[in-house]
């Protein structure tokens, strides 16, 4: 359905978020008022989407996220058939939070873990809660002890954007391959926190010039709209592109082709979970009509 009203024919990443529910309830978090919600993926379910873009669109990889994606209760089911059934790349992004169990359980079948820190111990326990900077700090460590590489994220916000390179320098110590820097979007709880925003875009220019000029080992990686002048306009589903990136559905089956789209209902396609299938339900909002602008990434 998505190439016959796109043209797309290969997407090569599934994000999928198995579940609302959370841990943690984030000042930053685009999730927002459904952080309280149930819906989620089944096992049969997650793998049956998962099936269907590898079959349909030639999807590559999975990066499995929630809510806490730990918390699910079919993680170590749905990892498995993924890497071994299917032979897709998985990653999953996680707080780190009391996850040492469950992933000595999953650590032969990851590719990669991707932490989510807001900055250095205050800072990101502020944002996030008490004890949880120490806690995502400790999971790169146990992840190395057991052959699985790690990466982290963070949203850049009015707090933390002079903790960037500080958390850059922390994490390559620490082995992470990649640290991946997004764009604070006014949506779920960030909406209620317009003080997070960076209303400085100048500020965006002095941080990539300090990460040009740190010689890092680590790899960053950063959302254009982090810059003074915002992300080059260009809106890949509208421009029929043959071949994009990524692909993310909620816990409800909606599936979002820009990360803009995101936490917006912005969708134009749903995952019809009880049929296995993907419908089209256009409406005067969705990303397609609208021409929303996928997100651009590159490296620092």
């Amino acid at each position: 359905m998505i190439r016959d009203v796109t043209g797309i024919q290969k997407i090569r990443m599934l994000y999928l978020q198995l579940l609302y529910r959370c841990n943690f309830s984030c000042l930053h978090c685009f999730h927002g008022e459904r952080l309280k919600h149930a819906d989620s993926f089944s096992g049969e379910e997650a793998v049956g989407l998962i099936r269907l873009m590898r079959e349909e669109y030639g999807t590559e990889a999975v990066t499995l996220l929630g809510g806490e994606p730990f918390l699910y209760k079919e993680l170590a089911e749905v990892v498995q058939y993924t890497r071994q059934e299917l032979g897709m790349r998985v990653e999953i992004c996680t707080n780190g939070y009391r996850v040492e169990r469950r992933l000595t359980e999953l650590a032969p079948h990851l590719d990669l873990l991707r932490v989510s820190l807001e900055g250095l111990s205050g800072t990101n326990d502020g944002m996030r809660r008490q004890g949880s900077y120490q806690a995502a700090l400790s999971t790169p460590n146990l992840a190395r002890e057991l052959g699985v590489r790690t990466a982290a994220t963070m949203t850049v916000t009015s707090r933390n954007i002079d903790e960037v390179l500080p958390l850059a320098r922390i994490m390559e110590r620490f082995g992470a391959r990649q640290l991946k820097l997004h764009c604070l979007r006014s949506v779920g709880n960030a909406a209620r926190h317009p003080e997070l925003l960076v209303s400085d875009t100048t500020a965006y220019s002095r941080l990539r010039d300090a990460l040009r000029a740190a010689n890092l080992s680590i790899e960053v990686v950063l959302d254009e709209d982090l810059s003074e002048g915002g992300a080059p306009k260009i809106c890949a589903p509208s421009d029929s592109p043959r071949v994009i990136e990524r692909i993310e559905a909620d816990p409800r089956g909606a599936l979002s082709m820009s990360c803009k789209a995101v936490g917006n209902d912005s969708h134009a396609f749903w995952y019809e979970k009880e049929s296995g299938r993907i419908i089209h339900q256009p409406t005067a909002t969705d990303e397609l009509t609208l021409a929303v602008p996928g997100v651009i990434y590159n490296h620092v």
